[in-house]
């Protein structure tokens, strides 16, 4: 029998607009770190994703599309806003800035759609993004990512 998941606060329903914003903001700071693996561990073992008309599922396809996402998104920073929530679901809005190797630097944006199991963790994330080009004087994301969050 598989171990049971540990609870991730807060957990749903989420009833007070603080634990919404809080759940919005630990998210985000795990998605600042760029480590697939502790990003993977905020969803539920099955968790199915939706991302620009591609379907997944799983942890490991979790890891695997995140380890790709940010080996091409180089110093990728993203800023995560709720936009609303009830129950067990959270909408946000979202912006990240990177580069790719050749040092052109984009900013993306777009929306978020999560929804949570019991325990905490997301076991539904469904999501667009639109990104575009940017010159390096546009960027607004320019703090320190290794202490920003500390």
């Amino acid at each position: 029998m598989a171990a049971a998941e540990p609870e991730r606060p807060p957990l749903p329903p989420f009833e007070a607009e603080e634990d919404a914003l809080r759940k919005v903001k630990i998210a985000e700071q795990a998605w600042n770190t760029r480590d697939p693996v502790k990003v993977s561990l905020g969803y539920t073992p099955d968790s199915e994703w939706h991302v620009n008309g591609v379907t997944f599922a799983g942890r490991e396809a979790i890891v695997k599309f995140l380890t790709d996402k940010w080996n091409g998104e180089l110093d990728y920073r993203l800023e995560k806003t709720l936009w609303c929530f009830k129950g067990n679901r959270i909408a946000v809005v979202y912006r990240y800035e990177h580069h790719d190797a050749s040092g052109q630097w984009f900013r993306a944006h777009g929306n978020e759609d999560w929804e949570f199991a019991p325990n905490g963790q997301m076991q539904r994330r469904i999501t667009q993004i639109n990104k575009v080009p940017i010159e390096e004087k546009d960027r607004m994301f320019k703090w320190d990512r290794e202490t920003h969050y500390a």
